[in-house]
């Protein structure tokens, strides 16, 4: 007998009204000089009529906008002629020359994660307030990830909370400090650790700032001049290590919906791909929010890892070990037999399972399951973090079948070992129906995560690469 799913009528669609402020970058330094000199030639007075014009049209859009003109205005500084004694006004607006809006939702907003929030204070009985993360796409087809909130009722009913019109960037900050021997591990596995960079990583402390690495770089170039562009890359591809592992973080009053993670390093500078959020909880009961997502430079994919505590401070870092590749990664929301343990796809093709001691190396895999069933000859790869059930880890997966058309199944794994498979759909759980198919890629549902609520999986799902919607399905 065909699964019952319960598709919603809420819908989430891509606003393209939804802008924050970041920078706007020129191509040439000389062509900074050039504007900057038109900017200087104005007089005082045509310098606050251009500035009350940006103001009336742009304040009312944005938070603290004036505040990242002057941010703007220092980062360009080094290109004035000599240090002229310049007026507030004019430092904003050569800021405002130098800033743009970026609708970071207004091609798609899909790939849903969703997890229960933190906070389920003030709700009635039976129901829980829940997190739900999505993929954006803006201009460029930049991917960046956004937040909605919502409740699930004790009769699981769905309700979203309306996000705000605000959209702010955080601010982003290298990590506060670095382990020297996680941050050894790493440059092992990348290949950088050398006879020069070996100098440079043994003279750090135990825990180092990004501003030590610098300094560390900087004194053994200084000292090494014999082979000056072989040490340059290395000691480049040190510090892009470094820089890879960050923060942002928000303020407490900013509105969860307000809250985005943009594109930040070289390696994620076409995109943050694909999070899969999960619940961790740790051997000591303390919960850890982690997800996997994929990030991409135009050309590579590169696997990382996303932690937070509370969605205001998010550490993001890189995943090593050779069985860190490709996309679909899904980290189970606790250790097994004292190890990590996630659901991959090393080849395009198949779906494979993980274990590591460490959460940021992973080593090897294990074949899981093959293509099976028409619906999914193509190829199938994980989509939510594994579900915890009294009958075993529930697992939600894709299918790739006839004229790439994407589908939803299910399979379910052993609670005590997750290798025994005990069980998988034939049929798909949820295939593209007549309204479902348009989009930016058509014929695709997708998920990046699920939620079981009493006997019920929430599942929010994508449509065609372009908007999402919400289904339940009955557990049992």
């Amino acid at each position: 007998m065909p699964m019952r799913v319960q598709r919603t009528d809420l819908l989430i669609k891509p606003d393209c009204r939804r802008v924050f402020f970041r920078p706007f970058n020129l191509s040439h330094h000389d062509r900074y000089r050039r504007m900057l000199g038109r900017v200087l030639a104005l007089s005082e007075e045509r310098v606050e009529q251009e500035l009350s014009q940006v103001g009336a049209a742009f304040d009312v859009r944005h938070l603290n906008l004036r505040r990242f003109f002057l941010k703007r205005f220092e980062q360009v500084r080094e290109f004035l002629p000599g240090e002229p004694g310049l007026s507030e006004a004019r430092k904003q607006l050569i800021g405002a020359y130098f800033t743009q809006e970026y609708a970071l939702e207004s091609a798609a907003l899909f790939n849903p994660s969703i997890v229960w929030h933190p906070d389920q204070s003030g709700l009635p009985p039976g129901s829980r307030r829940f997190i739900l993360s999505l993929r954006a796409i803006g201009e460029g087809h930049i991917s960046s990830i956004t937040f909605r909130s919502g409740v699930v009722d004790a009769n699981n009913r769905i309700t979203l909370d309306t996000p705000t019109r605000f959209v702010t960037a955080p601010e982003v900050v290298p990590d506060p400090s670095y382990d020297k021997t996680l941050f050894r591990q790493k440059a092992q596995e990348l290949g950088l650790y050398n006879e020069f960079t070996a100098l440079i990583i043994e003279g750090l402390r135990n825990e180092f700032t990004l501003n030590d690495l610098t300094t560390a770089v900087e004194r053994a170039l200084q000292r090494n001049h014999s082979q000056e562009e072989w040490h340059e890359n290395s000691a480049r591809g040190l510090l892009s290590l470094a820089q890879s592992n960050y923060e942002v973080r928000y303020d407490p009053e900013q509105h969860l919906s307000e809250r985005i993670i943009f594109p930040t390093t070289p390696a994620e500078r076409n995109g943050i791909e694909d999070a899969r959020f999960v619940a961790f909880r740790h051997d000591d009961g303390h919960v850890v929010y982690y997800a996997t997502y994929t990030a991409f430079d135009g050309e590579v994919i590169l696997p990382q890892l996303l932690e937070t505590a509370d969605f205001l401070r998010f550490r993001l870092h890189t995943l090593n070990g050779p069985a860190a590749r490709n996309k679909n990664l899904a980290l189970f929301p606790r250790k097994i037999d004292g190890r990590y343990a996630m659901i991959s796809r090393q080849d395009n093709e198949n779906i494979y399972i993980m274990f590591s001691d460490n959460i940021h190396f992973w080593y090897s895999e294990q074949l899981l399951l093959e293509p099976a069933e028409p619906w999914e000859f193509v190829q199938i790869g994980s989509c939510s973090p594994p579900l915890e059930t009294e009958a075993g880890w529930l697992v939600l997966h894709h299918g790739v079948g006839p004229m790439r058309q994407y589908a939803l199944g299910a399979f379910l794994l052993d609670r005590h070992d997750p290798t025994r498979v005990l069980g998988r759909l034939k049929e798909p759980l949820i295939s593209p129906d007549e309204n479902e198919r348009e989009g930016y890629v058509p014929n695709v549902v997708y998920t990046c995560g699920a939620l079981i609520h009493g006997d019920t999986l929430i599942l929010p799902y994508s449509m065609s690469d372009y908007a999402t919607r919400f289904a339940t399905v009955s557990l049992p």
